[in-house]
């Protein structure tokens, strides 16, 4: 009999393009037994689950009940954050970027109790910032999607993302109307604020004031947030 999230854990190494080998030193497991992962002959021990589930940035609930978020559209939300600023004259840097998704899944699900991408998003020193964010853009990187500058400012290095000639191309059809509607506005109220601006005032909301540290920012404390402080 196979496990339950035998087939999960394959779409999750598929969607993201990794090697079952990646995966197995991703979760510090030999390739053969990752293989009988896959397979469905081999159980999880907590510490493998919580492993996994750390990897592909979902939590050990989700992994258990097999759903997942929907990493291609989060990568639709990234490319048009991007356009919007390229749209504007301007550049987006990493951590930026990090903040105006986050913006722009706790928004949606403030108005409508579901978030754009399903992603779990953690709390940590720059803010909420999904595990899987900067395994993406790095992977995105070296398919050639995504453009990485590395500027240094005050003696720390920053990165500047823009979009390649070759993603320019992606259609953002998973994204309704509505919510490149809400990607634009999120834009134009925060295009011109620091890092720093955006950060602070994440650090104020109550999703990351509730949340232990390194732990997962809840969306449902979310919707008692001030109407005005959405984002």
């Amino acid at each position: 009999m196979s496990t339950p999230y035998a087939s999960f854990i394959k779409r999750l190494r598929e969607e993201r393009g990794w090697s079952q080998l990646e995966v197995a030193q991703g979760i510090s497991m030999s390739r053969p037994s990752y293989v009988a992962l896959e397979k469905g002959t081999k159980e999880l021990s907590l510490m493998e689950a919580d492993a996994v589930a750390r990897l592909f940035g979902i939590t050990i609930e989700q992994l258990l009940k097999t759903q997942a978020p929907n990493i291609k559209k989060y990568k639709h939300m990234l490319l048009a954050f991007l356009r919007e600023a390229h749209e504007s004259g301007k550049t987006l840097k990493k951590t930026k970027l990090a903040k105006l998704l986050y913006f722009a899944d706790f928004a949606w699900y403030y108005r409508h109790l579901e978030s754009m991408s399903g992603m779990n998003y953690r709390k940590i020193e720059f803010g909420p910032v999904p595990d899987s964010y900067f395994s993406l853009v790095e992977d995105m990187e070296e398919k050639g999607e995504l453009n990485v500058t590395q500027i240094v400012r005050d003696g720390y290095p920053m990165y500047e993302l823009n979009e390649s000639r070759g993603s320019l191309r992606t259609a953002l059809d998973l994204l309704s109307k509505d919510e490149m509607k809400l990607i634009r506005a999120i834009w134009e109220k925060w295009q011109d604020a620091s890092t720093n601006e955006i950060v602070n005032f994440t650090h104020k909301q109550m999703p990351f004031l509730f949340a232990e540290e390194n732990g997962i920012v809840s969306y449902d404390i979310f919707t008692q947030e001030d109407p005005h402080e959405i984002f």
